[in-house]
């Protein structure tokens, strides 16, 4: 029982920083637009919408359980590209904090990592699977 409550915390944790990310962007992606062209990246607009859709995608994953692993997995590459984007060691000598929010990713990868490998429980699971993640 204590199995099952620590994985479903777990995916509604994973769940819930993917949407409150999400409701951010959509919130103003005109914002997030800026953020991220300020990180030098081209088609910021155009990278806000896909990056507001996918976090959209990865939280209904998280609380579903469908495609969980997978969801783990691309939200672990998506992660550490987020660390190393925006807060990547040119950001370090101007402000330390920053240093700190990059380590930061690394912890959340390795949570991912582990969902990932270990699935989405048995409970309050929608059963949808892939062929790239069989076991």
């Amino acid at each position: 029982m204590s199995k099952t409550i620590a994985i479903l915390l777990a995916r509604l944790i994973f769940g819930a920083v993917f949407a409150m990310a999400m409701s951010f962007k959509f919130m103003d992606i005109p914002s997030t637009a800026s953020y991220i062209a300020a990180a030098g990246f081209p088609v910021p607009l155009f990278l806000a919408w896909i990056a507001a859709i996918f976090e959209l995608a990865l939280a209904l994953a998280f609380l579903t359980g469908a495609f969980f692993s997978e969801a783990s997995f691309l939200a672990g590459i998506y992660v550490v590209f987020l660390a190393f984007a925006f807060h990547g060691p040119s950001r370090w000598s101007g402000n330390q904090a920053e240093f700190g929010f990059f380590v930061d990713h690394f912890t959340f990868l390795a949570g991912l990592l582990f969902a990932a490998v270990h699935g989405p429980g048995n409970a309050l699971v929608v059963k949808a699977r892939s062929p790239l993640m069989a076991r």
